[in-house]
């Protein structure tokens, strides 16, 4: 996990990687955020889509705004529902007139976040609520581009990429970053989907990839590649200390992440715990409370 360039970051400056992107980067900053979310403007005729508006931040609301100019804002796309992502929406809809389409919105089973307890679904943004929802292979159009939905969940259920179609770009959101691995969180992330999702973008042919978080990435196929590995040899590094004995997901952080920044810890026992759940479904190992041994 690298760790953020410099200071300073370009926050509230409008990037311009390709003739048809934008880019506008949060005063949001974190652990979980590198230098903050990246929101994209796709389109150079007036009439634009803006991908994941980030925090409901009046800052950044402020400052799509200015990169936005006079061009008409068509869309407003959100790739998932965490509340460094979609929140903004409303604010940038309310200011624009734009429909907000996208991502489904999550209804979740109150039972199963019981289960998991009270903060489940802390991270999600409960108040969104979608224009119109994005089938897999649906596409939103302007003058001269046409982003296309690549559902991809995993690191969430209702995470979708965009696809621009005319220069082989593609927005992946949170499923794939720039700085770091998808931490995937249960009860709604989900491993096996994840490894599915990243299988799918590995077919693809896309150009470059532009994340929420982090740098460009030039070379996506080769990235996805050692992302599958790098899950790989976490799945097996679990399976070899559950061959020495039972174990709790807590129990294997500080033997499979040396070094990691501990405000990281709950996010990387979770990446083992969906890692347990997927195993668990393929009867490479079992749980009794909440110790885990090999099937």
């Amino acid at each position: 996990m690298a760790g953020p360039p410099p200071k300073p970051w370009p926050t509230g400056l409008a990037e311009q990687p390709e003739p048809l992107v934008r880019r506008v980067l949060a005063p949001n900053p974190s652990p979980y955020t590198y230098t903050g979310t990246q929101t994209y403007i796709v389109g150079d005729a007036g009439r634009v889509a803006v991908i994941d508006p980030g925090p409901a931040d009046e800052a950044h609301i402020a400052a799509i705004r200015g990169a936005l100019g006079t061009a008409e804002v068509v869309a407003i796309m959100c790739t998932h529902t965490h509340r460094d992502h979609s929140p903004g929406a409303r604010p940038l809809a309310a200011a624009t007139g734009a429909p907000v389409v996208g991502c489904a919105p999550l209804a979740f089973d109150r039972e199963v976040l019981d289960a998991w307890g009270p903060r489940a679904d802390a991270a999600f943004d409960d108040a969104y609520a979608p224009d119109r929802v994005m089938e897999d292979g649906e596409a939103m159009t302007g003058p001269g581009w046409t982003l296309r939905a690549v559902h991809t969940p995993g690191h969430t259920s209702n995470h979708l990429c965009f696809a621009l179609e005319e220069t082989g770009a593609l927005f992946t959101g949170d499923h794939v970053m720039g700085w770091s691995t998808s931490v995937v969180v249960p009860p709604d992330g989900d491993m096996g989907e994840y490894m599915a999702s990243l299988e799918r973008l590995h077919e693809r042919d896309d150009r470059v990839y532009y994340p929420a978080h982090g740098p460009a990435i030039e070379k996506p196929r080769q990235l996805v590649r050692g992302m599958i590995g790098h899950r790989r040899q976490r799945e097996n590094q679990i399976l070899r200390l559950l061959g020495e004995g039972p174990l709790a997901a807590a129990d294997f952080v500080p033997r499979m992440y040396k070094g990691l920044d501990p405000r990281l810890h709950g996010a990387a026992e979770m990446s083992v715990t969906a890692h347990l759940l997927d195993l668990e479904r393929r009867g490479r190992v079992a749980r009794s409370g909440d110790r885990w041994k090999t099937g």
